[in-house]
């Protein structure tokens, strides 16, 4: 069962085309969105006899984003002795789930990787085309096949409807129909175990009849009230799983400096000449720490072989390394547009109870 928070992360559509050369998209991770939906995996997991939940992150690389994931997940784990917890980084989780999915029970991971680990979930079992979902909220539930609209065979009747009938079983369990949800899915089960095969699991020598989308449906329909013979009947009961609403987080937040973009092309674009140009510039408090390129340093001290766009970042912090007032870093964005330079975008840093909330420069 993979279990996605399906709001955030790159998936809010925050995106802007900020130079010639570079676009960015906004990952967001929220403290109250990843509690629900990390409660929500351990009560599944709690409710459907389920053994273990594995979270799945790269906060290796996104120390801040999905490290937020990762420790929010090993809180409320603590809250499930009963249920074992495991992390994995998510490339290495996706391996695992293709080479031995067995070992695997409840996945639960921010919006991006659970899309992906779902096709490749339902991939592993023959097509996309088998498997089925639910958009679970607090006020409403939307279900439906996991994958898209597929235009390209649209009309001709050739479409597996598996995962839109295996959506209306997720939906009947969820409003308490487990007896019917039941009945349909065993009848699924059993359509499949005698070979009756839509054209994306057809196999010769195993397939014993090609089916289009309405003969596969009648199929199915022709089977209620039997049981597989070989797979392992299904028996659905509803379970309730009632999420409470995160806290409010509070606590000291100091603003500490500012990240400031800039769409500059100058010359070969050589950070050292960027520098000088911004380092005349800056008024007391402030100090230059640094200039980035696509996230590396270049300045001071980066190296000549990096390959460098269009888009800089800046970073300025107090000489003093204190806190400094909003004020002071308006004054600075107006002398560098009075400089000549266009900031496209500025990142406040801040400090969180003394603790820094924003990630070093590569090479930094």
């Amino acid at each position: 069962v993979i279990i996605r928070e399906n709001e955030e992360d790159l998936y809010g559509g925050i995106e802007h085309r900020q130079t010639r050369e570079v676009t960015q998209v906004l990952k967001l991770i929220s403290y109250p969105g990843t509690d629900s939906i990390v409660r929500y995996a351990f009560e599944y997991a709690r409710a459907y006899g389920r053994r273990k939940v594995t979270c799945m992150t790269k906060d290796n690389i996104m120390k801040i984003t999905d490290g937020l994931f990762h420790r929010v997940f090993n809180e409320v784990a603590r809250e499930f002795p009963d249920i074992q917890a495991e992390h994995q980084i998510i490339d290495i989780g996706a391996a695992r789930l293709a080479a031995a999915p067995e070992t695997l029970d409840v996945i639960v991971t921010p919006n991006l990787y659970g899309d992906i680990l779902s096709d490749v979930a339902a991939q592993l079992t023959g097509s996309v085309g088998l498997a089925g979902s639910s958009n679970i909220g607090r006020e409403a539930a939307m279900f439906e096949a996991i994958h898209g609209s597929a235009p390209d065979i649209a009309g001709k009747g050739i479409a597996n409807p598996s995962g839109l009938l295996q959506a209306a079983v997720h939906m009947l369990v969820h409003v308490g129909l487990g007896d019917t949800a039941t009945l349909i899915n065993n009848a699924w089960l059993r359509t499949l175990e005698d070979g009756v095969h839509t054209a994306d699991i057809y196999r010769e020598g195993l397939s014993r009849k090609r089916a289009g989308t309405d003969a596969f449906a009648d199929a199915v329909i022709e089977r209620l009230g039997r049981e597989p013979e070989r797979l392992r009947p299904a028996r659905f009961q509803h379970a309730s799983i009632v999420i409470p609403g995160a806290p409010k987080l509070a606590g000291r937040k100091e603003l500490c400096g500012v990240d400031v973009f800039l769409d500059w092309n100058e010359g070969e674009r050589e950070p050292a000449r960027l520098g000088r140009q911004v380092e005349g510039l800056v008024p007391p408090p402030w100090k230059l720490q640094m200039i980035t390129n696509r996230g590396v340093k270049v300045y001071p001290e980066g190296l000549p072989e990096t390959f460098r766009t269009d888009h800089w970042r800046c970073r300025f912090v107090a000489e003093d390394g204190g806190a400094v007032d909003y004020g002071l870093v308006l004054d600075l964005l107006q002398r560098l547009h009075r400089g000549g330079l266009e900031v496209i975008q500025t990142e406040n840093l801040y400090t969180f109870d003394g603790e820094r909330g924003y990630s070093p420069g590569q090479g930094e």
